[in-house]
């Protein structure tokens, strides 16, 4: 394979990992929420306001993107949010596999200077 493919599954992973950020956000308020509002409001809640945060200082075509640090900062804590919600809603296998597919990604993204 050359590096541009690779870079190129690189970029595809990350996307996958930003999405399955969204659906262990929702798992976990689904899980954990008592009653039926409160599972209904922290499972859709809480990944909206996760797309609300990364829209404006994650995304790569944002205004207010946050760079070098602060977006690392941003990843680490969106992405390990996620894989501790994973551990919160019973499934700490999704957690430990979520962080390192989560961790390999994000070492070759800055390695890359994706």
């Amino acid at each position: 394979m050359t590096a541009t493919v690779l870079k190129g599954t690189n970029l595809a992973v990350a996307f996958f990992i930003e999405l399955v950020a969204l659906v262990a956000f929702g798992y976990w308020g689904f899980v954990v929420g008592q009653g039926i509002v409160a599972k209904i409001g922290l499972g859709i809640g809480v990944p909206l306001l996760a797309v609300v945060v990364w829209s404006i200082l994650g995304a790569p075509r944002s205004k207010h993107r946050l760079q070098g640090v602060g977006l690392l900062l941003l990843r680490l804590l969106v992405f390990g949010s996620a894989t501790v919600a994973f551990f919160f809603a019973g499934s700490p296998v999704l957690g430990v596999v979520f962080g390192l597919v989560t961790a390999i990604n994000l070492s070759l993204l800055y390695a890359w200077g994706q």
